[in-house]
């Protein structure tokens, strides 16, 4: 395995007495090398699609629709069809909590620990583009990632928040269909992955954890709506932090209960056995069984716990204040038309808003239909990000770049897998082309990596510093 620190003795003992038998299966597990795995994007194509087209062997996950484990040489970080937000690179175990917890098209759905975005994008693409999606992150450069995975998967419904869940629930209450809580744990699933996971490690950081996703839970269940659908996620063995904590739950809100789930290959039921708490009396944990457990030796995968609960009841969510639009003054929209008539092929939104920089620049965002009004939060992006007005001029963004289809865009630069062109674009070189002048979509493949501008024979290249290769 190669890993420079030593699995705790502590954490060894521990899972010694809990797993019996299994612990020695449950060991060598921990001493293989993780299957890599990615999910598609199906905003952007079918899996059937991108399976006619993928570089490597796809071997399904008994989970996930649209999710495949990957032979260990795959270089799918450093393919352009990621840069093209066709897939994402996500721990197999991972994609069984948005399966479990199921949005619907349409629906409102609160993602409270969103950062990466993993979980968050697999919610936006069940959600199909319909509905509205609230992904939040309470520290602010882990809010940054999001908002940026967010963008390249293409999501044009989803809010971006960096907010405390107390101050969530205080604005929303019963206000989404469906919560997620992936709960800040102390990440016992990630020993085969992250050394750092191993370091930080303590019988107290357990307990701490514990504590924090008590209060992060009740601040979740403020926000569902009665009839609603409330998961739990984390990526530890600990009991404490898993059937501890959902029991403990179950006792301060009889409003909930636990859903049985989909039992589909690989999962493990919960273990109402490892209850030890006092009020957990045997006939009562017994509920404990239907929560989910992925374990590295039973399928492959790191270690996950899910628990989906459902609020009693059956209500409407909260009728909240929607989001303002923005009047745009003749200036801005004829600077914005001027950009979006020649060169896009769909009608520009009608519910836009300005977010103003400075007196010379605004950030242009449409919003979703039932995007809810987030004035008074730390907003980190409202909307579909379009562009930016800056001095009479339109300048689009790379997440409307890559939010769109091909087939949307006018102009378009379009170049095959394995093309010096997309590698170069990928550095944030400028491109030697031919044409007429103006902005144009670069593609590959057909589908879009951002934006280039033409100037003479050149295309000026404005991929995001910030994402280029190398």
């Amino acid at each position: 395995m190669g890993r420079e620190t030593a699995l705790p003795l502590t954490f060894l003992g521990r899972m010694a007495a809990l797993l019996d038998e299994e612990f020695v299966p449950f060991m060598a597990a921990l001493n293989q090398t993780p299957v890599p795995a990615i999910r598609i994007n199906t905003l952007k194509l079918s899996v059937a699609d991108f399976a006619a087209r993928s570089p490597w062997p796809l071997t399904p996950i008994p989970w996930c629709d649209q999710g495949f484990f990957l032979d260990r040489k795959a270089n799918a970080g450093t393919h352009p069809f990621h840069d093209a937000g066709l897939y994402y690179i996500q721990d197999p175990s991972t994609m069984a909590v948005a399966t479990l917890l199921a949005p619907q098209p349409g629906q409102r759905v609160l993602d409270l620990c969103a950062s990466p975005g993993g979980k968050t994008t697999h919610m936006a693409s069940l959600l199909a583009g319909q509905g509205v999606l609230v992904a939040n992150e309470i520290n602010r450069d882990r809010a940054e990632v999001l908002r940026r995975t967010l963008e390249r998967w293409g999501i044009r419904n989803a809010v971006v928040l960096n907010e405390t869940p107390e101050r969530l629930a205080e604005r929303w209450p019963g206000g989404f269909d469906r919560v997620l809580v992936d709960a800040p744990c102390s990440g016992e699933g990630m020993f085969r992955k992250k050394d750092d996971a191993r370091t930080y490690w303590s019988e107290a950081h357990v307990a701490g954890c514990a504590l924090r996703q008590t209060g992060i839970l009740d601040s979740a269940a403020q926000l569902v709506r009665p009839g609603g659908r409330l998961a739990y996620a984390t990526c530890t063995f600990a009991p404490e932090e898993n059937e501890g904590v959902i029991w403990r739950f179950l006792q301060s809100h009889p409003d909930f209960e636990l859903v049985e789930p989909r039992w589909l290959p690989g999962f493990a039921a919960g273990r109402p056995d490892w209850a030890t708490w006092p009020a957990a009396a045997d006939e009562q944990a017994a509920c404990l069984a239907n929560t989910v457990r992925l374990w590295p030796h039973k399928a492959q995968a790191e270690g996950h716990f899910i628990a989906v609960l459902q609020r009693h009841g059956n209500e409407a969510p909260l009728a909240w204040q929607p989001a303002e639009a923005s009047k745009l003054s003749e200036a801005d929209r004829q600077a914005v038309n001027a950009f979006w008539q020649p060169l896009v092929d769909i009608p520009l939104p009608e519910r836009l808003t300005l977010h103003v920089r400075d007196r010379h620049t605004a950030e242009l965002l449409a919003l979703a239909d039932d995007a809810p009004d987030a004035s008074g939060l730390r907003i980190v992006r409202p909307g579909w990000h379009l562009g930016t007005v800056r001095k009479g001029r339109f300048e689009p963004s790379h997440a409307l770049a890559v939010s769109l289809k091909a087939d949307e865009v006018c102009t378009r630069l379009d170049e095959p897998i394995g093309s010096e062109l997309v590698t170069r674009y990928l550095r944030g070189e400028t491109l030697p082309v031919d044409g007429p002048p103006g902005w144009l979509l670069v593609t590959v493949a057909g589908f879009p990596l951002g934006w280039g501008k033409r100037v003479g024979s050149t295309i000026k290249n404005h991929y995001p510093r910030v994402l280029r290769w190398g």
